[in-house]
């Protein structure tokens, strides 16, 4: 069996252009041999990407070669070709400099008609699925994965592909609003009040992750979150929506407005209600204030919980060496969590204070006394500077509203463990770091078509 593959470019006059891009033959017929093979699949693709870029900017300069004001054509001054690189190959498109018409007095003398579309030297689908994969697997494995199925061309590098995700990152953050510390909303109270009922609640967790740096420098932080409407009064039924962020603490210069912009796309009022749920770290403190006039702040359980579970196990070394004061101080620590989760915050700072007390009495002839002395007196600064941000969390569990963080843990571990850390060997710098961040949540959100769409008006059009 022979076959041709040609492809036809139908001109405004009907008449037609034809070129061969594929030809295939076959003998025997196997498994291996139905159909097209991967390589005479790559060749096709870009012999027809060739022939349509040809026609495409042909036609294109053909259309401009005649002057808007006079109707003379444009003289050449010279030809020549700038490299653009497609998901079906890189190509030379032709990009002449034409001489100004005679017509015209002002302006330079010469110009490059392909400005007017020529943005760039990469295609936004290829843009495109470079930012999508390399904000879910390393940089090296994209440009594996591409060369393999598409012919991208041998060009193609991880340093390529990281230039490119950076960029378009760039922009991401170039949109952004300014970082305002004060209340970012507009207008007054009084106004705020007369808006239509808002959706359900938004409530926003936000956590933190350690990435290794690049240059021997250890460790950095990565705040993380996730931001959850609890239902659309427009849809039948309780619909959760939710959305991803996360930043640089040590790198962001728009932190609040960043997290503002991502609650507005969720259709955040003025007079909705919005509670903000931390491990009450300072950096994340600072982040939450000024960001919503209705907004509440708090710590949340899982943090506590799990800090006091840390204490009770000190707590066995010392029930080893002295039963009856370790039996008793561990009882006085279950009593403390049992105050905190009625939100008796003051009762437990004084359980805790006598309880720092009692045990500075033997701490001087007890390695354990003072080592669970020590983290007792490290816990109760934490809950004195939270104690305003602690509710009571046996209420609101009993009324359905969340009381912990518990949901933002897979956010952390997807935003950040599975790009960043898990099986991934690679240092960051502050800046790389952040900047493949905002892409990732981008793709996590399903949010990045739209962004591209927003850049390049016919990328992906949508269809009715």
């Amino acid at each position: 069996m022979k076959a041709r593959v040609e492809v036809i470019c139908i001109g405004p006059d009907g008449s037609e252009q034809r070129q061969g891009v594929l030809a295939i033959e076959r003998q025997e017929l196997a498994m291996e041999t139905l159909g097209m093979s991967l390589a005479e699949g790559k060749i096709l693709l870009q012999g027809v990407q060739d022939f349509v870029v040809a026609q495409q900017v042909s036609q294109d300069l053909e259309q401009r070669r005649v002057c808007v004001h006079c109707g003379q054509r444009h003289t050449s001054k010279d030809n020549g070709n700038t490299p653009v690189k497609t998901l079906f190959g890189p190509m030379d498109v032709p990009n002449p400099r034409w001489n100004r018409c005679a017509c015209q007095t002002d302006g330079p003398k010469t110009f490059r008609p392909t400005t007017a579309w020529l943005k760039g030297r990469t295609s936004p689908e290829m843009l495109y699925l470079e930012t999508n994969w390399a904000s879910l697997i390393p940089f090296a494995k994209v440009v594996g994965l591409l060369k393999q199925v598409l012919p991208v061309g041998d060009s193609l590098n991880p340093e390529t592909v990281r230039s490119h995700v950076q960029a378009t990152a760039e922009r991401i953050e170039q949109e952004l609003g300014e970082e305002r510390q004060l209340n970012l909303f507009e207008g007054v109270e009084e106004d705020w009040e007369q808006q239509p009922l808002p959706d359900g609640p938004i409530t926003v967790g936000i956590d933190g992750g350690y990435v290794r740096a690049a240059h021997k420098q250890g460790w950095f932080e990565v705040i993380a979150g996730k931001s959850v409407v609890a239902f659309r009064r427009a849809e039948e039924g309780e619909v959760s929506s939710a959305k991803c962020f996360g930043f640089v603490q040590t790198y962001d210069q728009k932190p609040r407005r960043r997290l503002w912009e991502l609650m507005k796309s969720q259709g955040m009022q003025e007079n909705q209600q919005v509670v903000f749920m931390s491990d009450g770290g300072e950096t994340v403190r600072r982040m939450q204030e000024y960001l919503h006039p209705f907004s509440e702040h708090l710590i949340d359980w899982f943090h506590i919980t799990m800090r006091l579970t840390v204490l009770q196990q000190q707590t066995k070394a010392l029930q080893e060496e002295r039963p009856q004061i370790g039996g008793a101080v561990s009882k006085q620590v279950e009593s403390v969590k049992n105050l905190l989760w009625h939100g008796n915050v003051e009762a437990a700072l004084e359980r805790l204070g006598n309880l720092i007390m009692d045990l500075d009495l033997i701490r001087a002839h007890s390695a354990a006394a003072e080592k669970v002395a020590g983290a007792m007196a490290e816990f109760e600064t934490y809950i004195h500077n939270n104690q305003e941000f602690i509710p009571n969390f046996g209420e609101r569990y009993r009324q359905g509203e969340t009381i912990s963080t518990a949901f933002v843990e897979s956010t952390v571990n997807q935003v950040v463990s599975r790009r960043f850390v898990k099986k991934q060997q690679m240092l960051w710098t502050l800046r790389g770091a952040h900047l493949l961040l905002q892409t990732r949540t981008k793709v996590l959100n399903n949010e990045l078509d739209e962004v591209f769409r927003r850049w390049y008006p016919q990328f992906r059009v949508k269809t009715a």
